[in-house]
């Protein structure tokens, strides 16, 4: 199956060395892959400021974190074949987080945007790790969507590093 995405990508923060575009469409469309074949998606990358902001108003957490996740909701009613079914959501990566985690886990830079950006939309399919089991399961596909775009595991190298899982 292909999958197609109109991705929106926002940059929202004074930041350099951030991946292209289309890295990020790439990374996006691999999570999809065998779960949706089209999909518009907003991708924000936002500074820490903007990251602590989201994170109080939609997780009631101070400070920035690495990446949030909206899901659209269809509205009840709506005919799932409406055009507008195909919105995804979107994403809010905080430059800040992803570069610092980085450094201190001791990763490519290049790797864990890809994993942020295949863990927000794995979030936004309706894939969760809030019990063991689904956490396996979504660091499972995270880590084979990763191995297939060339990157390593990025549980197995976190496990190393401090013996518990990043996200």
């Amino acid at each position: 199956m292909s999958v197609t995405l109109d991705l929106d990508l926002q940059v929202a923060c004074e930041a350099s060395d951030l991946p292209a575009s289309a890295d990020f469409e790439r990374w996006a469309v691999a999570a999809m892959a065998g779960r949706r074949e089209h999909a518009e998606l907003t991708i924000r990358l936002v500074d820490a400021e903007e990251g602590a902001a989201l994170n109080r108003s939609y997780r009631g957490r101070e400070g920035p974190t690495n990446v949030l996740s909206f899901p659209f909701d269809l509205p009840p009613g709506l005919d799932p074949q409406d055009p507008i079914a195909d919105l995804l959501g979107d994403l809010v990566i905080c430059v800040d987080v992803v570069q610092r985690e980085a450094r201190e886990q001791c990763k490519a830079v290049q790797a864990h945007w890809a994993h942020m950006v295949v863990h927000g939309v794995l979030h936004l399919l309706d894939y969760d790790h809030l019990t063991e089991r689904d956490a396996e399961e979504m660091e499972t596909l995270e880590s084979g969507i990763l191995g297939a775009l060339g990157f390593p595991s990025p549980y197995e190298d976190q496990a190393a590093h401090d013996g518990q899982r990043s996200i």
